[in-house]
């Protein structure tokens, strides 16, 4: 199913130019496409569309460790809902952590990289406030938090 994620802003990387009223066209755990909204309606009919309010870009690499919760998957879901979809392999080898970050599709890297929204790419995506608070998460193309 093809879902469309609109924003007043998106932006391919944090550092990048934001694309005004923009969105990414989400297929499976791909990026199919970024740019206006507008046009992306046109290209993509029938696509689920969800809008969210604040910036809509790349998701983050949880670079420190994973925040104390009472089990890995706890843990995990703790770096979601900061609008992160990787961890550093250092900081995922307590038991149990590496196992809940596969079962959750969270990536364990061995070292930082720049995080980026690229058309074939993974779809992690992450919307933030003003303030730079995480709204959402997408991890691999499924809504995987959502602040209410």
């Amino acid at each position: 199913m093809l879902t469309i994620h609109a924003a007043d802003e998106v932006r391919r990387a944090w550092d990048a130019e934001p694309v005004k009223g923009g969105a990414v066209v989400v297929e499976g755990a791909r990026v199919a496409a970024v740019g206006p909204l507008a046009e992306l309606e046109r290209r993509f009919p029938g696509a689920r569309v969800r809008r969210w309010p604040g910036v809509l870009g790349p998701a983050r690499v949880h670079e420190g460790p994973l925040p104390r919760a009472p089990s890995p998957r706890e843990r995990v879901h703790e770096v979601l809902k900061l609008g992160a979809t990787a961890v550093l392999a250092e900081y995922a080898d307590a038991p149990g952590l590496r196992e809940a970050a596969a079962r959750n599709d969270v990536a364990v890297l061995p070292g930082a990289r720049p995080a980026a929204v690229v058309e074939g790419g993974r779809a992690d995506l992450a919307v933030l406030d003003d303030a730079g608070a995480c709204l959402a998460t997408v991890c691999a193309g499924r809504l995987v938090h959502r602040r209410r």
